[in-house]
């Protein structure tokens, strides 16, 4: 019941603001925290990355292109091993109640911030509770072999071999640039605990509090170097229910809905008042399962969860005719290396008793399926879709309880391990292959937890670290192909899908465009006076 009523209470209180130029985004999930390098759901960056934080450099709005940010140009040597950056002069860190600079934006801040992640020794390198699971999963500290400040505005990162998606790489969240300054004082006052809830950084936006699981308030950074954006104030309702997302927004107490489910969006479409944006997103719609725990450790066991599920069944339930594609691969056929000869697991019920059997599971086995209460992107509507999963796999034999969890949790149980069968969503963060491989697939990400699946397959992990670091666009392309046959004859998900992706607007929001690695960033978005 919480999944229904939660949602409603929490909208009942949204404010009108005043202001003309404010904006009351509906958002499907709350923050885990603000501190990013710890986190890696769309939900946090969106309340932290896209809003707090800046990086060296930034993907131009709705692409993957990458533009200069808080690094106004780059040297990139001959042999791809050094990557020279010049800040940006006039840089200004946030004025808050909690913290005044004393000073702008200098290499000091860029190395804090990858120090901390990448050395053990760093004096913040423990206070991270969580770790840091990008940094980890990606390898960077056996990738970067040395970052130094040359002068105040020039840093040089010297890698130990080539890597070629690092630039945009250094476009995600994860190399986010945090102010030493602001870090020395929260040590000095023992509460460097406050770096995740009183977050410090040079973005568009003013970080000013935040209700736990009801909303998130921000006000327009005055001192912008990129300009003030034309918003006062930003706040981030947050409203797991897709339903009274759209409740709300067609009520004008939102101005944004994120992430319609697709079957309302025709309805929406005839709506006088509101305007539909859709993208062909790199968004991925999977089920992890669990090769930790027995019996699914066994090949065999995961063909047959394979085989044992209506895909075609479950695309029509969740997306509706033309919003999503299915899935063979853990990345949509757009990227590079996509192999079409890669067919989506047809559902075989014979087939799938077949191998249980020979796996030594005739009379069945006994499973848990994960997700969450309220839909997003990747999983519109959750509930529905564990059902599906739960009846198909009674039909071999397998009987599954269905857990829900707020997603959180569901976020840090799974990273535990504790799960057999969770249902996860992956948007990519920087157009490359390697963004949905590494962080999700690696052996390093299995170590990490950020791997659901635990899975650590030596070849298909040598096949991808070498196509990293191969710049040749056909040899990567072959690389990925080989690493893409062993994912999926080894099957540690259920591939899902491909979805759209969509959201929803007051008509006098101007602005807001859609990016393709499913984020939302509302720098340049302004309301019609």
């Amino acid at each position: 019941m919480r999944s229904l009523f939660m949602p409603l209470a929490l909208c009942a209180s949204l404010p009108v603001f005043a202001q003309s130029q404010s904006l009351v985004v509906c958002s499907e999930a709350a923050p885990e925290g603000f501190d990013i390098v710890q986190y890696t759901a769309a939900t946090t960056a969106d309340a932290s990355a896209e809003t707090v934080y800046e990086r060296l450099v930034q993907f131009a709005p709705g692409s993957t292109r990458i533009i200069p940010a808080l690094a106004e140009s780059w040297e990139i040597s001959a042999d791809g091993l050094t990557y020279t950056f010049t800040l940006r002069k006039g840089v200004k860190f946030h004025q808050t109640p909690w913290f005044t600079p004393s000073r702008e934006l200098n290499a000091d801040d860029v190395l804090w911030s990858f120090q901390r992640q990448r050395d053990k020794e760093h004096d913040w390198h423990e206070l991270a509770p969580r770790g840091f699971p990008y940094f980890e999963a990606m390898g960077f500290a056996e990738l970067i072999d040395e970052i130094e400040a040359l002068d105040e505005h020039r840093v040089r990162f010297t890698l130990k071999h080539p890597e070629t998606p690092f630039l945009a790489d250094l476009a995600m969240g994860f190399t986010s640039i945090y102010s030493a300054e602001y870090a020395e004082q929260l040590l000095d006052a023992e509460t460097p605990e406050k770096l995740n809830s009183q977050p410090i950084g040079t973005g568009p936006f003013v970080f000013e509090r935040y209700a736990k699981d009801a909303q998130v308030r921000f006000a327009a950074n005055p001192h912008y170097w990129g300009g003030k954006p034309a918003l006062d104030r930003l706040l981030l309702a947050i409203t797991p229910d897709p339903n009274t997302r759209i409740q709300q927004l067609k009520a004008g107490a939102c101005q944004v809905a994120l992430f319609p489910r697709p079957s309302d969006v025709p309805a929406l479409r005839e709506h006088k008042d509101l305007q539909v944006l859709e993208l062909d997103s790199l968004l991925t719609a999977y089920v992890a399962i669990n090769t930790q725990h027995k019996p699914l450790d066994d090949v065999r066991v995961r063909q047959a969860i394979n085989l044992a599920f209506d895909r075609q069944a479950y695309l029509r339930a969740q997306y509706g005719e033309g919003n999503a594609t299915l899935a063979a691969a853990p990345y949509p056929a757009t990227l590079l290396g996509h192999d079409e000869r890669l067919q989506p697991w047809p559902k075989d019920l014979e087939r799938a008793r077949q191998l249980l059997a020979e796996a030594g599971h005739e009379k069945g086995l006994k499973l848990s399926i994960w997700t969450r209460p309220g839909g997003g992107p990747t999983n519109p509507n959750p509930g529905i879709g564990a059902q599906m999963l739960q009846a198909d796999l009674a039909a071999i034999g397998i009987q599954a309880d269905i857990r829900v969890f707020e997603w959180g949790e569901l976020i840090k149980r799974a990273k535990n391990g504790e799960h057999d069968l969770v249902f996860m969503g992956w948007a990519g963060d920087n157009g490359d292959p390697d963004n949905f491989l590494t962080p999700n697939l690696s052996c390093a990400a299995a170590e990490s937890g950020e791997n659901q699946a635990g899975w650590c397959h030596q070849e298909f992990d040598q096949l991808i670290r070498e196509a990293r670091r191969v710049a040749e666009p056909e040899r990567r392309a072959a690389l990925y192909r080989e690493a893409l046959a062993i994912f999926h004859q080894q099957a540690p998900w259920i591939a899902l899908a491909h979805p759209k992706q969509f959201a929803v607007l007051r008509k006098d929001v101007e602005g807001f465009v859609l990016s393709p690695l499913g984020s939302n960033n509302f720098t340049h978005v302004k309301r019609k006076q």
